[in-house]
């Protein structure tokens, strides 16, 4: 990864043949690998359309994700065309480091269903078809 890049955690529909993943790929951005959040985050579906992902005090699960390298240059555009109420900020990995991710505001799950059960918003989207 150079300088002019970052990685950046994703947890629904930037993951790889998802609807908005090609919001990833027009911009360069490449993926580099699947992973994991560490015990401390909860997954919602808001409208069963794309995640939300929250961090808690509190042990729950380990949340599913996709690390992609994307060209800073591009960050801006790939946060603009996220759905509102989502934001970035550093997420902990299940192997204690920590990277920029997609979290979600935690005002945008009230009155949502909870999916962290499920471990990730691809495994939840599959058990609904």
């Amino acid at each position: 990864m150079s300088t002019e890049t970052t990685l950046l955690a994703v947890n629904g529909t930037l993951m790889r043949g998802l609807k908005l993943n090609h919001n990833l790929i027009n911009v360069g951005a490449e993926f580099v690998r699947e992973d994991m959040t560490d015990k401390h985050y909860r997954l919602w579906s808001i409208n069963d359309d794309h995640p939300a992902m929250i961090r808690t005090i509190e042990e729950s699960n380990f949340v599913d994700l996709e690390i992609w390298a994307l060209p800073m240059a591009a960050f801006a555009t790939v946060l603009s065309n996220e759905p509102a109420g989502l934001s970035i900020g550093k997420v902990k990995l299940a192997d204690g480091s920590e990277i920029l991710g997609v979290l979600g505001e935690p005002c945008l799950v009230e009155g949502q269903k909870e999916i962290t059960h499920t471990g990730g918003w691809r495994k939840y989207t599959e058990a609904l078809s």
